[in-house]
């Protein structure tokens, strides 16, 4: 895929960054850190879900997809991916805005774990009252 000209979005989830890569004029192969989609994302309906704006967008198949992930779980990288592949359509074709904003495909999730509290077990789990 290398010297081919693509279009670039970077998509970020928890602790997960992805950066992603479409090519055009592909036949839709999907390739996460050097492995191909499918063997990267194992669990049922990752691949689909982090492909998602493409198919929202009638592309799907046409482009070749190349992505750098890091940090962060299973989850949070899958949702990374969504966000970086709906931001190089927003890059490709600005036309597409409106269904990738409907489907709530270009919005960060901001939520993250929340810290750990002093005199708590963790964030918010207290310990056992004990009256005596």
């Amino acid at each position: 895929m290398n010297g081919r000209q693509y279009v670039e979005g970077i998509g970020r989830r928890k602790e997960a960054t992805a950066r992603v890569r479409l090519y055009a004029g592909g036949a839709g192969t999907v390739v996460i850190n050097e492995k191909p989609g499918s063997e990267y994302l194992v669990r049922m309906g990752d691949l689909d879900a982090a492909l998602l704006p493409l198919r929202l967008c009638g592309m799907e198949g046409s482009f070749d997809v190349s992505v750098k992930v890091q940090g962060g779980g299973i989850t949070g990288q899958t949702d990374a991916i969504k966000l970086g592949v709906a931001r190089a359509i927003l890059k490709l074709d600005p036309e597409k805005r409106p269904i990738l904003r409907q489907a709530g495909l270009l919005t960060r999730d901001p939520r993250a774990k929340e810290r750990k509290k002093p005199g708590l077990r963790r964030a918010r789990k207290a310990p056992t009252y004990t009256k005596r």
